[in-house]
C-alpha cells in the first residue's frame, strides 16, 4: 500500500483552513488524526492532492466543564477523553466507552470530531452521543450553527456538514440527578459489530426517562423510541423482565440491521435484544447506586 503524492498544509487559524479549502476545492480535505483517511488513501479508495491538517488549531482542542454540559473540542483525541479526570469523575460511562475505541494507537491519534465526520457505520461514539442527546457546533468562516446528533449522521460516510463546513465542538449534556448511562458493544475485531447505549433517569422508584440508541448493525445509529416508551415507568425495585425483554425486541426492530460480514440481520437483531437488556440494567444500577 502506497500513498499518492500530496501537499500538506498546516493552517494557524480556522480562517486560513477555510481559505485553503476554498482555494483547492474538491482536491482538498480537512484531516486531524488521519486514522481513517490515510488508510483509505493507501488502499486507493480516496485521493486528494491537498491535505489540510487541523491539529495546530487551538480552538479545536480542549475538554471543558460548564454548568449544563461537557464541551469537547473536535480535535480532542479519544485517548485524552479516556484519561480526562473531569470525564472519568463526572461521566464515567463516557470514559469507559472511549477506552474501548479501536486500539491504543488509534485512540492516541484519532479524534472525536474525525470519528463523527468520517461516519463509519461501525463506531462507538456515534451511538453513545446519540443516546446522550449531544449537539454539535459547526462553522464555515464566521457562520456557526448547531446540529443535534440525531440529525448529523445521514448515512454510511455521509453527514449533514455543508461543503467547506467544519465541526468545531461536541456538547454533551451532563447526566441529570439520579441518572445513569451504560454503553455495551460486541465485536469480532476492532470495529464493533453491534453497539447499544442506554440512559435512564429515575425518580420515586420508577424510570421517568429512558433513551436507547443502537448502532453498528445497520447504516446509521438510531434512537429506539418504542423501546424507550416501554422502559419508561419500569419499577426500579422490581423491574418487570417481560417489559425489558419487549423493549429489547422493539430496539432490535428499530435498529435497521443488515446482513454483512459480521452476521445476518436476524443474528444482529438478537444481539441487540440481549444488549439492550444488559445495558438497561447497567444504566439502572448506576442511577440507583
Amino acid at each position: 500500500m502506497t500513498l499518492s503524492p500530496f501537499t500538506l498544509h498546516r493552517p494557524a487559524t480556522m480562517d486560513e483552513a477555510t481559505a485553503l479549502l476554498d482555494e483547492h476545492g474538491d482536491d482538498a480535505v480537512f484531516y486531524c488524526g488521519g486514522t481513517e483517511l490515510i488508510l483509505l488513501m493507501k488502499l486507493g479508495f480516496a485521493e486528494y492532492g491537498h491535505l489540510i491538517d487541523l491539529k495546530q488549531l487551538d480552538e479545536l482542542h480542549g475538554i471543558e466543564d460548564s454548568p449544563d454540559e461537557l464541551c469537547i473540542g473536535a480535535a480532542t483525541t479519544h485517548r485524552a477523553l479516556e484519561r480526562s479526570e473531569l470525564v472519568r469523575q463526572r461521566f464515567p460511562s463516557f470514559a469507559q466507552m472511549e477506552q474501548g475505541v479501536a486500539n491504543l494507537r488509534v485512540r492516541n491519534a484519532g479524534t472525536i470530531g474525525g470519528n463523527l465526520c468520517f461516519s463509519d457505520p461501525h463506531s462507538d461514539p456515534g451511538t453513545f452521543l446519540l443516546a446522550a442527546d449531544a449537539t454539535l457546533t459547526c462553522c464555515r468562516g464566521s457562520t456557526f450553527r448547531t446540529i443535534p446528533m440525531q440529525d448529523f449522521i445521514l448515512g454510511p460516510f455521509q453527514t449533514a456538514l455543508e461543503p467547506g463546513e467544519l465541526l468545531t465542538e461536541v456538547h454533551v449534556p451532563w447526566l441529570p440527578p439520579r441518572g445513569g448511562m451504560a454503553h455495551i458493544k460486541f465485536s469480532f475485531r476492532e470495529r464493533p459489530a453491534a453497539t447499544v447505549t442506554c440512559m435512564v433517569r429515575v425518580e420515586d422508584g420508577r424510570v421517568r426517562e429512558a433513551r436507547v440508541a443502537v448502532g453498528s448493525v445497520g447504516p446509521i445509529p438510531v434512537r429506539a423510541t418504542a423501546a424507550e416508551r416501554l422502559l419508561t415507568g419500569v419499577s426500579t425495585d422490581n423491574p418487570d423482565c417481560s417489559v425489558i425483554e419487549s423493549a429489547g425486541w422493539a430496539a432490535a426492530e428499530a435498529s435497521g440491521a443488515t446482513d454483512d460480514l459480521n452476521g445476518s440481520a436476524v443474528y444482529k437483531r438478537n444481539l441487540v435484544r440481549v444488549m439492550v437488556r444488559r445495558g438497561f440494567k447497567d444504566a439502572l444500577a448506576e442511577a440507583t447506586g
